[in-house]
């Protein structure tokens, strides 16, 4: 020890050994990573493993020790991973070719089986990548593009989410979520033809709710005229005298005074017989 003291370069030899050491030996597991401990190449254990609706703090995370230059930490996120799937052309069922960007989201809940099955996360995502685009190409082929936006998108996102979670599994993983992000048609005749039915359906609808709102006036024009008749009548009845007074006075403008546009009507002579029955209101009462 004496000699160590008094040789200075032999010292920093000891310490960074001693420091390699020490990392070799010791590691601190964040909560987001579990850690796989492999000794030569074979899982021995796995250190804050994903546990559903642990707390936080309590879940195995923080100092950790392994066999210095024997084994090695794989480490593997815990958080909610990403996998975007390239842009696909589909075909729905009313021949329309679809360009759909999608993507879904998994976690890692099965560390040891991941790293046999896969080896890194990346690998994770390289494999689920294809079987996105080929469950989504069945699913939506089986559909036709106005289903995209409508409720049954929902029921389509499920059936995707399922078909790829059997996928998943085999790699220790489960699948969070799947969404489309853009379904889109292509540019030029197909985009033209689909703008010019969505025009045409829109249409069909207009005139439909036209018919319906000119059918309804009619039938609410029938009832007040009935309802007024049948008020006038019951006028009538009540002073047939007094009414047909009214009435007379009411043709007397009409035909002297307005001509129906709402002004007065300039001088005019009207040749009549005084017997005429037009006009006995003038005669007076006898």
């Amino acid at each position: 020890m004496h000699r160590l003291v008094r040789n200075p370069i032999a010292l920093a030899f000891a310490a960074i050994f001693l420091l390699i050491l020490t990392g070799s030996t010791f590691a601190v597991v964040p909560e987001t990573k579990q850690a796989v401990i492999v000794r030569f190449g074979e899982p021995v254990r796995i250190v804050n493993r994903y546990k559903p609706n642990a707390p936080f703090g309590h879940t195995g995370a923080g100092l950790t020790a392994r066999w210095p230059f024997m084994e090695e930490i794989v480490w593997i996120d815990k958080r909610i991973l990403s996998v975007d799937m390239e842009r696909q052309q589909v075909l729905s069922t009313d021949q329309l070719r679809l360009q759909v960007d999608a993507f879904a989201r998994y976690r890692i809940v099965d560390p040891l089986r991941m790293y046999i099955a896969a080896g890194t996360e990346s690998r994770v995502s390289e494999q689920l990548r294809p079987i996105l685009g080929s469950a989504l190409r069945n699913e939506l082929g089986k559909r036709p593009f106005a289903a995209l936006l409508s409720p049954e998108r929902g029921q389509m996102m499920d059936n995707i989410q399922n078909a790829l979670n059997l996928v998943a599994r085999q790699y220790g993983a489960v699948i969070v979520d799947v969404r489309i992000k853009r379904a889109d048609l292509p540019e030029g005749t197909p985009l033209t033809s689909a703008y010019q039915r969505m025009e045409t359906a829109r249409q069909q609808e207009a005139r439909s709710i036209r018919a319906q709102g000119l059918k309804q006036a009619q039938i609410i024009r029938a009832e007040a005229d009935a309802e007024a008749a049948s008020t006038y009548a019951e006028a009538y009845n009540k002073d047939p005298d007094f009414y047909d007074f009214y009435r007379a006075m009411q043709s007397y403008e009409a035909s002297f005074v307005d001509d129906g546009s709402g002004k007065p009507m300039g001088r005019s002579s009207i040749i009549l017989s005084p017997s005429n029955d037009y006009l006995k209101q003038f005669a007076g009462r006898r």
